[in-house]
This record gives structure tokens, sequence and C-alpha cells, in this order.
């Protein structure tokens, strides 16, 4: 989400083109292991193609290399501009030219599903004995009419950050991040008030949608409230604790202690504030905890709701599947039932700073080396985690000038009267 991914409002028609290409969707074929074949596939020299967007590029290179180091098969990565991928996957769909195994931001997942372009996993899945301790949300996304055709391939979780520094400045506790929405205001006030004009409580990006998506659901779902209702056809966002999110932000905007430039943030600089230790306190991704500790003394927590207690994330990132075209399924499976092992999650993805998509091993032994990816594990696990399931997405919150992005610059920028109208626009969108 942090990257703006997929924002341009072309590529729903591309999406809709997509499934009238395949058909009515559903199951292409299935990749349940054959007779003797055993619950790991088939490893047997085979070639087997794999596409992912460039966001992704480190984890899915690493994942490669470790799997064709130890494996008769051998995968042929091609990595694809972020804007230019579902241009591709559509173009290819259409042309049956698909390959072997694709990865798919994990909100377009229910599109694709039900366009039929992944082979049904759903007997493959349930034979993994740690099946249950995959990461659940991923697999909703990608279980379209009780059948399930996609697993995680990299999670990219929304946490909360804070700067230690500016929070000892400020007097507040270095190690104790938001526990609730008021603290998070408190706290973003409180860096705010040390008069710096270099330094601002904390920063968002008020003109994108996914940011928002990333960040602000995970605050409605630790309030205990969910954000869409009848499978993602209906639009929740004028609840008592999304208008709580809401008046939190326009509270810290009327303060001033939102870093000049959020209005017009797209996303692309969203994260750059921080790193460069300008600001105090802001949701962010998890994936660049490395990166930002590189500039910054960084705490890590879950992001909270109105009252303490269970924090949540935006369970994000790409679920990764066997295409309809693939001939060469039980050699792809072979490869998937690997990427879920202990091997790929603990040596390859643990091992490079990334969060883990089994709930078993989230304390492994490169975790619990820094405390905060313990954390940003958890939080993963949490209850009231989430990946959101809508099958028109795309339309409603990541396209610019999406019903999404109108509600909530109205709610932080503009008309807060407006909420009951920009929501029923939402529900329209989630509705066709």
């Amino acid at each position: 989400m942090r990257h703006n991914r997929l924002s341009r409002a072309i590529l729903a028609g591309l999406l809709m083109t997509t499934m009238a290409a395949c058909g009515d969707g559903g199951a292409q074929g299935t990749a349940a292991p054959p007779a003797g074949a055993g619950v790991e596939g088939v490893d047997d020299g085979s070639k087997l193609t794999l596409w992912t967007r460039a966001p992704l590029e480190s984890q899915a290179k690493a994942l490669v290399e470790a799997y064709n180091a130890t494996h008769k098969n051998q995968v042929e990565l091609t990595i694809v501009p972020n804007d230019d991928y579902v241009a591709k996957v559509g173009a290819a769909a259409g042309s049956g030219d698909l390959p072997d195994l694709f990865a798919a931001d994990i909100v377009y997942v229910p599109n694709w599903t039900k366009s039929g372009l992944f082979h049904d996993l759903t007997e493959s899945i349930g034979q993994l004995s740690y099946a249950d301790e995959i990461n659940q949300g991923h697999v909703r996304a990608g279980t379209y009419e009780g059948r399930k055709y996609v697993l995680p391939f990299v999670l990219d979780l929304s946490v909360i950050f804070w700067n230690k520094a500016l929070y000892r400045e400020a007097g507040l506790d270095p190690e104790k991040g938001p526990a609730t929405l008021d603290e998070f205001k408190e706290h973003a006030l409180a860096v705010q008030k040390l008069g710096r004009t270099d330094v601002h409580g904390t920063y968002f990006g008020g003109n994108c949608g996914g940011c928002n998506v990333f960040t602000w659901f995970p605050m409605i779902w630790a309030s205990g409230a969910e954000v869409m209702a009848d499978d993602g056809g209906k639009s929740l966002l004028d609840g008592a604790a999304a208008q709580k999110v809401y008046r939190t932000w326009r509270d810290l905007r009327a303060a001033g202690a939102i870093a000049p430039g959020a209005k017009d943030e797209t996303g692309a600089t969203w994260v750059a504030a921080f790193q460069e230790g300008k600001v105090g306190v802001m949701p962010y991704p998890a994936t660049l905890l490395q990166t930002a500790a590189k500039t910054v003394d960084v705490g890590v927590t879950a992001i909270p709701g109105a009252s303490a207690g269970t924090g949540s994330t935006f369970v994000g990132g790409d679920g990764i599947g066997i295409s309809k075209d693939s001939e060469l399924t039980q050699q792809a499976w072979n490869f998937l039932s690997w990427l879920t092992s202990e091997a790929a999650q603990v040596e390859v993805l643990a091992k490079n700073d990334s969060s883990v998509a089994r709930t078993d091993l989230v304390d492994n032994r490169y975790a619990v080396e820094d405390p905060r990816v313990v954390t940003i594990n958890k939080t993963a696990a949490a209850p009231q985690s989430r990946t959101p399931v809508a099958v028109n997405f795309q339309q409603a919150f990541n396209a610019p000038g999406s019903p999404w992005v109108t509600l909530l610059r109205n709610q932080v920028y503009g008309d807060a009267s407006s909420l009951a109208t920009d929501n029923e626009a939402l529900t329209s969108v989630l509705a066709q």
C-alpha cells in the first residue's frame, strides 16, 4: 500500500477485461499432489516461471535463489515494474500466457481469484501439517466460493513507529509508544510543542488512498469495528470508530502537528520525513524498520484503537498462486510448499528481516534478536488484525480521486458533515 500501488483508475478496466477473457471465474484446475507425489509436490528438474512486482524484488530474489540452490526444479524470476503489473497480468491472462506462478498485491487477489486466474490449492493446502498456522488473512483473501487459491508470498504490515530521541526531548517515555488513539494524539502534540521548525508531531498521506487504507483501517479494527460488510460490498466507514479516527487526525491538523506537505502527499515521499528524524510518531510500513533504524532510534508498537488493548495491523503484501495456464502444477506446488516451510520462512525471510507468514514461527531465532521484530510478527497474528476483502477494492479505495480519498480529505481538511454522503459513494462503488 505504501507505494501508492497500482493507482491508475484505468487498471480497474483491465481487471474487468481479464474477467471477461477468462469466462465465469472459479477453478481452472487443481494442484492437489498426485498419487506418490506427497504433500511437497514434484521436484524433477523442471523449469518454472514466476512473476512479481518490483517492490518485492529483494524478498523474491532471496526466495528464488534459496529454492534454486536446494532443488532440482529451477525457478526463473521476472520482476515487473509496479505500475505495469496489472496490465501485464491482464494481457497474459487473456492470451493464455501467464507464468507458472505469479504474485499479486493481496487487495487485488479477490478479483483475480473470482476471474479464474489461479489453480485450486484447497486440497494441497489442507495436507500441510501447519495449514492452520499460515496467515489466515491472506488465505481468506484468496478464497472464492469455499475454495483456496493463494498462499502468502511476502507480508507487509502497518505499525506505529516513534522517534525515541524526540520522545526524550518532549518529556515522553522513549520506551512506550501510544496504546490508544488519544495517546497517539497526545504524543504527536508533545513533540509538536518542542517548537522546532524542522520537526513535527506526525505525518500522513493526505492524498493517498492506499496509505490510509494501510494505516487507518487498523485503527478502526483495533477499536472493535469493521470497515466493510456484505463480503466487501458495503462501506462502514461512517461508524463511531471511524469518526474517532477522523477526529484524531482533524485535531492534529488544526493544531499544526502534521508536517507540511501532508495534504498533497500521494505516497511517493510518505515515509521520508520520519527517516530524516523530523517526525515524532506515525503509522508506518513494518518492512521499512531496518531502513528507518539506520537514521532514527525507532520504537515499534501495534496500531492502537479507541481504547487500550489489542492493537491491529493491515496484513498487506502479496499472495501467490499457480496460474490457470501452468502445465507444471505439481512442480509449482513444490515451490509453494517449500515457501511456507520453516526453511523458507525462517532461514530466508526472517533472516533477511521480513515478517514470517506462520504464527508458529513468530519467535524464530532471528526475530528474537530484535524485540521490535517480535512485536511486528505478533501483531500480524493479533485477533484484530485484518486483510480486507473486496472485489472492487482498487476503484473504491486506491485509485486517485476514489470515493475513499474524497472521504478522508473531507474529514481532515474539508467538510466533515459530508461523511454520510461520502460513505454512500463508497458503497456504490463496492457494490458494483
